[in-house]
């Protein structure tokens, strides 16, 4: 099976549609222009299939080149036969290729090849194929002490070790114990002895067994970073190991090599060599390697879950082009106020000390209805940090008192805010701006244009995953990049206002020319034809093909240019016009008439008609902006802490990051709840992203609030009533009662959410306990 054939198989399509879009990748197209824009060549691959098929080619194209490799190093050693070439043509991963390439690999001198040299391979062959003989008088035959072989021992350990080595180095035999390993074998964890205090947060794992197949992604990162920390030993267990008789593993080798306990003279010394192959050579290589595949396992799902949460913040509502007040929440420091207008420029700044310790209320609020007044703002963004509660009382006081200036406050995440404040981007932007207030500049714009904003910050920083520093920061970059590119193409950019961040994620283009373009529009003003940016440095067809489809100019001189309708299509809205007999401003936006073409009388050569059902779809909606309706929650007056809590209150709350085991909610008492998996829906929720997003509004039930933890659960069964769980209890035999398989199984792991100003709550023991002890019968 060839390449394109492979990559048509896994992707489920047509081996064509492979072919067309590996073309595109390979002429230097890039997803997100092939998905919108190239429809017809690949009938119709969307993004998250040609990510995909992007991943995977660089994959099988590594593997082939590997191929080569093995073949012509095992070609030179002249022991390529015609079954091993066949079998390496068909090895269909690096693990299997590697394995079938072992017994060829160049290696240091072993034991095994010092023993062939000194002429015993007979000797280990010999006792293999007839058992029959007696070991210790087979030996004597191959003892030669010129050859280092002083006596019939020496001759059986050489043996040993040949026998041992070809073992290990059996392709089939590895296939076969690496599958049986991951299926049955089991993780014991134990707590390194003298660091139960220093590791308190592992302890649900100091004693814990759990099947390698069964552990999930959230678990498995927290056991490898108490590994880490030094605070777990992690152990691989197969079978039972008091039971009597070789282990599972070693029987599996005996097997493979036909050696049985018949009773015949060279049983027991074969038995034997195939224990010590399991024990020395097998196991402890099969042993990092399945704990290997279990952390990939576990990072592609943490880094998957994070791609999808920060898609979803990503895409949030925008409250759009008003002006706007940020307010960087603090106490002691005070608040850090920044007001931007309906481009998001900044136009001022200000600190207040409106809480303890200074408790200049009135005084603040003088200062900000006059920064409000004079700037005409319509919005109030407040981040969700330190005094936030206190900051959004003051906020509420100031619009009862001024009702006039017509103001809407909102809460807003300032995950990564501190970031951007420090990073070297924010100090270009705002050179003459003191660090603490350039994170109230980013919050006040994350509320305008949430995707503007935040791909100013690098994405493993906002926070919205589970262990992003515990995974591959390679893979991690690469998936939530190519996230952040989809995004930005989706939504488009309009040219004339955009920051050389948000510029460097469109399709085609880079930092440099984000930077070009910025600078032309600097010296020359705004563009008002996309034909323009051809005069950018370093911007040539190529590249304008790329990107013209994905960057707008709202009032430009043609009116497509606002639209997603890519310039090389303009011709064919030109036929449209033609045929139909109007005229372009009575085609935008008249849905009633575009619902009358018929798309595939338009249809040719080039734009087949999927490109034509888009275009009409376009002029219907020029422009429109995929994102949601701007949507807020209301949090309950009076709830400003742990302490108001109440069992049974119902709340809205805003989902900021969702995790495998459930959701975490702000609902405004600066600690955010948790919502178990189980208790998102009145029905069995296999993945909790089937239910919610980040950024959404919800409305939350209280479960139990543990204020010695600093810990909220929570649930979305508004309906279903709430006895109030006690806190869990110090004696594990007074938890709440648990199904008999998850009996010995911790509940969820220490959770930190890094780089966010906002701590997390620990989804721990007591949370999933609430949760599941709500559950019905």
């Amino acid at each position: 099976m060839n390449l394109m054939q492979s990559l048509a198989r896994e992707l489920a399509v047509q081996e064509r549609q492979i072919e067309a879009a590996v073309a595109l990748l390979d002429s230097g197209a890039t997803v997100p222009f092939i998905a919108r824009y190239r429809k017809e060549v690949t009938d119709g691959l969307d993004d998250t299939q040609l990510r995909l098929l992007e991943e995977r080619l660089s994959y099988l194209r590594e593997l082939e080149d590997r191929r080569g490799v093995i073949l012509a190093s095992i070609r030179e050693q002249n022991q390529l036969s015609a079954e091993l070439e066949t079998a390496l043509l068909a090895a269909d991963t690096k693990t299997r290729l590697e394995d079938l390439y072992l017994p060829y690999k160049p290696k240091r001198r072993t034991k095994a090849q010092i023993a062939r040299e000194a002429g015993l391979a007979p000797l280990a062959h010999g006792l293999l194929n007839d058992p029959a003989q007696t070991p210790e008088q087979a030996a004597t035959a191959f003892v030669n002490a010129e050859r280092g072989v002083p006596d019939a021992k020496a001759a059986l350990d050489g043996a040993r070790q040949i026998l041992m080595e070809e073992f290990a180095e059996n392709a089939e035999l590895l296939a076969q114990l690496r599958e049986y390993l991951w299926d049955n074998a089991v993780l014991h964890a134990q707590g390194v002895e003298g660091k139960a205090e220093e590791g308190a947060k592992f302890r649900d794992y100091f004693d814990y067994r759990e099947a390698f197949r069964q552990i999930p992604s959230h678990r498995a990162l927290a056991l490898f970073r108490g590994r880490n920390e030094g605070v777990l030993q992690l152990t691989l267990e197969l079978g039972d190991p008091a039971a009597p008789g070789p282990d599972p593993g070693e029987r599996r080798v005996a097997a493979h090599f036909q050696i049985r306990d018949e009773g015949r003279p060279a049983a027991a010394w074969l038995r034997e060599t195939a224990r010590w192959t399991w024990k020395v050579k097998l196991l402890p290589h099969l042993d990092t390697e399945i704990k290997q595949r279990l952390r990939e396992a576990a990072e592609e799902e943490a880094i998957r879950v994070f791609a999808h949460n920060l898609r979803d913040l990503l895409l949030a509502a925008p409250a759009g082009a008003r002006p706007t007040l940020g307010l960087d929440p603090g106490l002691r420091t005070g608040v850090k106020v920044a007001v931007v207008d309906a481009t998001g420029k900044l136009v001022e700044t200000a600190t207040i000390y409106p809480h303890v310790p200074r408790n200049q209320w009135d005084a603040s609020l003088h200062t900000l209805a006059e920064l409000c007044r004079r700037h005409k703002v319509e919005l109030i963004s407040i981040g969700n940090g330190t005094a936030s509660r206190e900051t959004d009382r003051l906020a509420t006081e100031l619009m009862q008192r001024h009702p006039e200036l017509r103001l809407h406050k909102l809460v807003v995440s300032e995950a990564g805010a501190s970031v951007y404040s420090a990073s070297e981007l924010a100090a270009r932007e705002f050179p003459e701006v003191d660090v603490s207030l350039r994170g109230a500049v980013s919050i006040a714009r994350r509320l305008q244009d949430p995707l503007a904003e935040l791909v100013k910050i690098e994405p493993k920083a906002i926070g919205v995953g589970q262990y992003q520093h515990d995974v591959s920061q390679t893979r991690l970059a690469r998936m939530l990049d190519a996230v952040v590119e989809d995004c930005v193409n989706a939504v488009g950019v309009d040219v004339n206002t955009a920051s050389v961040p948000l510029l460097a994620r469109v399709a085609g283009l880079n930092a440099t020319l984000a930077r070009n373009i910025v600078e032309f529009r600097d010296a020359n003003g705004s563009f008002r034809r996309r034909e323009q940016l051809l005069k950018v440095a370093r911007l040539g067809d190529k590249t304008f093909e790329q990107a013209a489809g994905f960057l707008r100019i709202a009032n430009g001189d043609h009116p497509l240019d606002r639209s997603a309708v890519h310039p090389e299509a303009y011709p064919l809205i030109e036929r449209i016009l033609a045929a139909s007999g109007r005229g372009l401003h009575e085609v935008l936006g008249n849905a009633a008439f575009l619902k009358t073409l018929e798309p595939a009388r338009f249809t040719d050569d080039r734009f087949g008609l999927p490109t034509v059902r888009d275009i009409l779809a376009e002029l219907e909606k020029p422009g429109r902006d995929p994102r949601p309706e701007f949507k807020t929650a209301a949090f309950k007056d009076g709830v400003e802490k742990l302490a108001d809590l109440q069992t049974g209150m119902v709340l809205e709350g805003v989902i900021t990051n969702v995790a495998n085991f459930g959701a975490f909610v702000d609902i405004g008492v600066h600690q955010d709840g948790l919502v178990h998996i189980s208790a998102l829906a009145d029905r069995f929720v296999k993945d909790p992203r089937e239910v919610v997003k980040v950024g959404q509004v919800v409305k939350v039930k209280v479960l139990e609030v543990d204020l010695k933890r600093q810990r909220v659960a929570l649930t979305m069964k508004l309906n279903e009533a709430v006895t109030g769980a006690p806190t869990r209890p110090a004696d594990p035999a007074q938890r709440p009662a648990t199904r008999p398989e998850q009996r010995n199984r911790p509940k969820e792991p220490p959770f930190r959410r890094e780089n966010q100003e906002k701590s997390a709550p620990q989804p721990s023991a007591l949370a999933e306990a609430f949760a599941r002890a709500q559950r019905k019968p």
